[in-house]
């Protein structure tokens, strides 16, 4: 929430953004809206399984070590690009099982 929450408050004028009242409603706002969404999508726990399994092992799993190797490149030793090989390789399969099982989830709601 906060990222989005920042990107709104930079949108607007310094003497409206950084008024205490406007900082608490606008985020109030935003978990009203969210706990809304939550309520009125069908299966909104279930798409979020989907994205988290999807998108959160991507960033914060695979993405890393992969810009780990790219980035040191030949200067890695084996042993780092072992681990980093098995890290990604670890990452892909959870996220296909992740990805795999909420799909099914949400096969079977249906």
């Amino acid at each position: 929430m906060n990222p989005l929450a920042r990107g709104v408050e930079e949108l607007l004028p310094d003497r409206i953004s950084s008024n205490y009242c406007y900082f608490i409603s606008l985020r109030t706002a935003l978990v009203i809206s969210t706990v809304c969404a939550a309520l009125l999508i069908p299966f909104f726990g279930l798409v979020m399984a989907l994205i988290g399994s999807l998108l959160s092992l991507l960033v914060a799993v695979i993405l890393p070590a992969l810009c780990f190797l790219s980035i040191v490149g030949k200067k890695a030793t084996s042993t780092q690009v072992a681990f980093s090989v098995v890290i990604a390789a670890w990452g892909i399969t959870s996220a296909f099982f992740g990805t795999y099982s909420s799909l099914l989830k949400i096969m079977q709601k249906s």
